[in-house]
Parts: structure tokens; sequence; C-alpha cells
């Protein structure tokens, strides 16, 4: 294995499948069909899951709402991704551990560092949920932190295109895609791989970041592996 702690991030979007909101069990269900295969290699992994498939804070803002009141709205949205999540883990077999950075005692535990370490060592999934617990955070933020504090030697970003691109390949034919980017060159064209915080946390910090179709099956144990996949911005 190229690498052995991995922090996967997901977004909310990507929970949908073919719907135009809420959760695809199917969906769920083949992402952990997919985190089985690493986890039985014994990769030792984390996940940060969006909310944007159930509520974001700056659609919020938009519509008249507090920002702050709207940003603690999507932090209980992502953790009801990460219940769903956990849940499809443990059907498929997959011991995990879902730690909140919110106190919420009945679903899950309450975020500390050397617990979620401890979990990772002992061949369990830590899902991480409620973001950073702060309004204007960002999941990409929770991930860049989180990845940061568990020592984790890549950030992953499944998404629903395969690597980053010129330009927007949903909307550009003729966009082309980065292989290998450096941090400075994403910063220089302006593209969009994380927002700036999390992205600069990784750049400090000397995190890879590999952007990959999540949706491909197979994928994920093809990175693990070292195969090129996706874009590395290194």
């Amino acid at each position: 294995m190229k690498y052995k702690r991995v922090l996967l991030k997901l977004s909310g979007e990507s929970l949908m499948g073919d719907k135009q909101f809420g959760i695809d069990n199917a969906r769920l269900t083949k992402y952990a069909e997919q985190i089985k295969e690493i986890t039985d290699l014994g990769v030792e992994l984390g996940i940060v899951i969006g909310g944007g498939n159930i509520f974001r804070g700056v659609q919020a803002e938009e519509g008249g709402m507090d920002r702050t009141h709207g940003d603690y709205m999507g932090m209980l949205a992502t953790m009801i991704n990460a219940m769903a999540l956990q849940s499809a883990l443990e059907t498929a077999g997959i011991d995990s551990r879902l730690l909140s950075a919110i106190e919420m005692k009945e679903i899950a535990e309450p975020y500390v560092r050397r617990r979620a370490v401890r979990h990772l060592e002992k061949g369990r999934v830590v899902i991480f949920g409620a973001g950073t617990g702060n309004p204007y955070f960002t999941t990409d933020s929770a991930a860049s932190l989180r990845a940061i504090e568990i020592n984790a030697d890549v950030i992953i970003k499944g998404t629903r295109v395969d690597g980053v691109y010129t330009k927007d390949p949903e909307k550009d034919v003729t966009a082309e895609k980065y292989d290998n980017i450096s941090f400075d060159d994403v910063y220089a064209n302006g593209l969009n791989v994380m927002d700036m915080t999390a992205f600069t946390l990784c750049k400090e910090n000397d995190l890879p970041i590999i952007v990959f179709n999540i949706n491909t099956e197979g994928n994920l144990k093809r990175i693990i592996m070292g195969e090129s996949v996706g874009t590395i911005v290194a």
C-alpha cells in the first residue's frame, strides 16, 4: 500500500445518487463496499462528510436566515449523513465510530483527537461529524483539520468528476484534466479544489490532496495501492 492512514472527504451531494434530495441507500451501499476493500487491507480510515444534500448554511443566508444559525443547521445535516454512512458500514461488517464536534452523547462520541487516533489504531473507521463545530467553516476545512490532527498521509476527495480540470468539465467540453499539479499552480490558475481555508491548511502542512471520481468502482483501492487515479495536488 502507498497510503496507510487516509482521510476520505465525501460531499453530501454524493449520497443523493440520482435523486434530487436526501440519501440514496444504494449509493451508500456501494461506498461501503469500496471502503471495505481498503479496510480489509489494513488501511486506517477517517471520513468527513458534508450535508449539502440536506441543508447548507450558505443557502440559509441567501434566504435571509442568520448565517451562524444556518451553519449550525448544516452541521446537524452532516450528522444525519454520518449516521446513515455508519449504518451502511456496519451492515457491510466494518467496525466504525462516529465522533461529533458538537456534543450529542446519545448518538456519537465527542471528538477528542487522542480517542480518534486510538480508534484508528484499533482498525475502526472513524467518521467525523458536525464539521469543525464552528460556523463559517466548511466541511472541506473540517477534512483538512482532522487529517492534520490524525497525521493522515493524504486527503482523498471523492467527487463526481475524475480529477481537477482547467475548467468545469460538466460545462465545457474543452476542459483538460491535470494528472499532477502543485499547490501554487492551483492558486495561480484559480482552480476550485477545496475552499481556500482548507486548501491553505493542506499547503502549509505539506498534506497532499487527491481528487477522484468516487462513483467509479475500484478507484478507492487503486489509489491506496499507488495507481494513478484522478489528480494529485502536492
